[in-house]
């Protein structure tokens, strides 16, 4: 059972869960909680919907090709040419937001025992994930399941430790006057937060003994997921409220025992450092695969740009979340849909789904401009 479902629901779901839900609590702040209650339902409705669908493409497809191995065997050379530089975008995207998120968490914790800015724990962070990205992603499954069951008893321990500071009114927190101009702002950061089409093809290849169970096994994840963010953000606004900062675990600082911070930190740093493995591996893979380059040369551009855009300086957590969930997964989502259509698929799902994406990829890019 364990290697049937559970190991492969665990990488799925340990690949999604990175640094994108930590800024959902901020967002719901912001944009209201009926807000992003409706953005839950319809976000998730679509990412189920476009997960079923590269399913469908993946087993439909020859083995051991990434998303831009798909989009060159369907849509051609350029789509391809394009395929790979927006994976490129947004796995640069992804792990330097780990990157940005796991050295807070190891400053947070360390910090006041070994001293040292956010730098050096920055560069102790990378170098770390930069040693297991060598690993197969089968190596570290069980790390991955270990990483949720953790998750879920942190959060388990913040409701307890917290219990006390709950108010349901921190919930409902803003008035629709401020929030109204926000209304928007949830799409592109939960999109990136439930994104996880990259994982399907490592999952594929963990069940090849029976495909049949794919679409059940990342259906699944999707919806555990989901709800553990909507908690999560329930959870955090409940006991923070208003003081509720972009990272959501530092806010709760003025709330928790120093203990059960460290805690919870710590969790929160194992969750980014699987999440920056899992995806580090996929994109290693990727140009392996679909670059037919050596292992060594996949490594150095798969850990070192992300590294380099941290250095220059690059550390804006939530426009760089919207940024790459609404513009960059956007199209891939558009790109997706066009491979459906290729294999025959619906009519009545690919034009609706691509007016979502084209829409949220327009926002989004008049957002990022402002």
């Amino acid at each position: 059972m364990l290697k049937n479902y559970f190991y492969p629901i665990a990488v799925f779901s340990g690949g999604m869960i990175g640094v994108g839900f930590l800024s959902l609590p901020y967002i719901a702040l912001k944009s209201g909680i009926w807000v992003v209650f409706a953005y839950f339902l319809i976000i998730t409705s679509l990412v189920v919907a476009i997960n079923l669908i590269f399913c469908e493409i993946s087993l439909k497809t020859p083995d051991f090709k990434r998303f831009p191995g798909f989009v060159g065997h369907y849509l051609g050379k350029w789509g391809w040419l394009y395929a790979m530089v927006s994976t490129m975008i947004a796995v640069f995207g992804v792990l330097l937001a780990y990157i940005i998120i796991g050295s807070q968490f190891l400053a947070s914790v360390f910090q006041p025992i070994f001293h040292g800015n956010q730098a050096i724990y920055a560069f102790i962070y990378f170098l770390l994930v930069s040693a297991v990205i060598y690993f197969d992603i089968k190596a570290i499954a069980k790390f991955e399941l270990w990483v949720i069951l953790l998750l879920f008893l942190s959060l388990l321990l913040v409701f307890i430790g917290g219990f006390s500071h709950i108010n349901l009114s921190n919930i409902f927190i803003g008035s629709w006057a401020q929030q109204a101009g926000k209304l928007f702002l949830p799409y592109g950061p939960l999109l990136f937060a439930l994104w996880g089409i990259g994982l399907i093809p490592e999952v594929e290849e963990m069940i090849a003994g029976d495909k049949t169970r794919l679409k059940k096994i990342i259906t699944i994840s999707t919806i555990i997921i989901s709800g553990f963010y909507f908690l999560f953000i329930i959870l955090i606004l409940g006991i923070s409220g208003s003081q509720t900062d972009a990272t959501a675990l530092q806010s709760l600082k003025n709330f928790l025992p120093d203990f059960l911070i460290s805690i919870c930190l710590s969790i929160g740093l194992l969750a980014t450092f699987a999440a920056f493995v899992t995806q580090g591996i996929i994109f290693k893979k990727t140009l392996m695969f679909d670059l037919k380059i050596k292992h060594w040369q996949a490594f150095v551009m798969t850990c070192c740009p992300p590294m380099i855009l941290f250095l220059l300086g690059l550390k804006s957590f939530i426009p760089l979340l919207s940024f790459v969930g609404g513009v960059v997964l956007g199209i891939d989502g558009i790109l997706i849909l066009l491979m459906y259509k290729k294999i025959g698929g619906k009519n009545i799902l690919i034009y609706p789904l691509s007016l979502v994406f084209l829409a949220g990829v327009v926002y989004e890019l008049i957002y990022f401009v402002k």
